[in-house]
């Protein structure tokens, strides 16, 4: 139940710092923002847990470059295309594609509900795109872009997965986010010059606690993987779709409606399915 409880807390966070990276008007400053205050808070946990062994490298280099490509294709997926669309389909994309490489590649294997959980999960996830139905041509750029974000979802949720039972989790999760943390303010720095740090107070505001709130939800998720198996975290983590519907619904005037309650509805009981397990 603890791990229940902490993967749906990350979720309903995840869903809070996506909604405030889609709502800063400078989306790419936005996102420096966000980056740079939890690579600050990174620096504080590498400074007290120190360098990592010589075999993590390998992991937090990896997670990093992932963890990068995830946010240029979360950018490029909220120029193209509105939250409530682009957001469920780059996180329904990954619960069955980490379910698949965590069975096929490291041979965990979900009893029969857990894994009837997961796909129940991902088919409602993925129902949520499809609500205002069939996407246009016009939709196709940021429905790719979305679709390649919640591959990047995927990769580096596998990589994390392994990583946090070989290496201190404060270790880990200090280097990832200081690496990344710093290196996002840099490229946007490079792309698009100083302009990215005018922001009106709000939106300063908004980026830097959007920081926060990713740092500490990934954290919960990485502790769940210490103690649950990938397939089933991966899968509960992406109902922070539904939230993400929610906060779309009341905050970007975008609808809800039946059909995204349905939809919801299948989540919830995927949901219902993996506790029992």
């Amino acid at each position: 139940m603890g791990v229940l409880v902490a993967v749906l807390g990350a979720a309903v966070l995840h869903a809070v710092w996506n909604a405030v990276a889609h709502a800063v008007p400078d989306r790419a400053g936005g996102f420096a923002l966000l980056a740079l205050s939890s690579g600050v808070c990174g620096s504080v946990a590498v400074a007290v847990t120190g360098l990592p062994p010589a075999h993590a490298w390998p992991y937090i280099i990896a997670s990093v470059l992932l963890h990068l490509a995830y946010y240029g294709g979360l950018l490029a997926s909220y120029q193209l295309g509105q939250f409530s669309q682009v957001y469920p389909l780059a996180r329904g994309t990954s619960p069955w594609v980490v379910a698949v490489v965590a069975i096929v590649v490291l041979h965990q294997r979900p009893v029969p509900l857990e894994l009837a959980g997961v796909l129940l999960i991902s088919a409602g996830l993925i129902g949520l795109v499809l609500v205002g139905g069939r996407p246009s041509r016009r939709q196709a750029p940021a429905l790719l872009a979305a679709f390649g974000t919640g591959l990047m979802i995927a990769a580096y949720t596998v990589v994390d997965g392994v990583a946090v039972h070989k290496i201190d989790l404060a270790t880990y999760i200090g280097w990832v986010f200081m690496l990344q943390g710093f290196i996002v303010p840099l490229l946007v720095l490079w792309w698009r010059g100083p302009g990215f740090l005018r922001q009106d107070r709000s939106a300063m505001y908004a980026g830097l606690g959007g920081g926060l709130v990713s740092l500490a939800a990934y954290g919960l998720v990485l502790w769940a993987q210490t103690r649950g198996t990938l397939a089933s975290i991966a899968a509960l983590r992406e109902t922070s779709i539904i939230f993400g519907a929610i906060i779309g619904a009341l905050f970007f005037g975008e609808r809800f409606g039946p059909k995204r309650a349905l939809a919801g509805s299948v989540v919830v009981a995927g949901i219902v399915l993996i506790n029992l397990a």
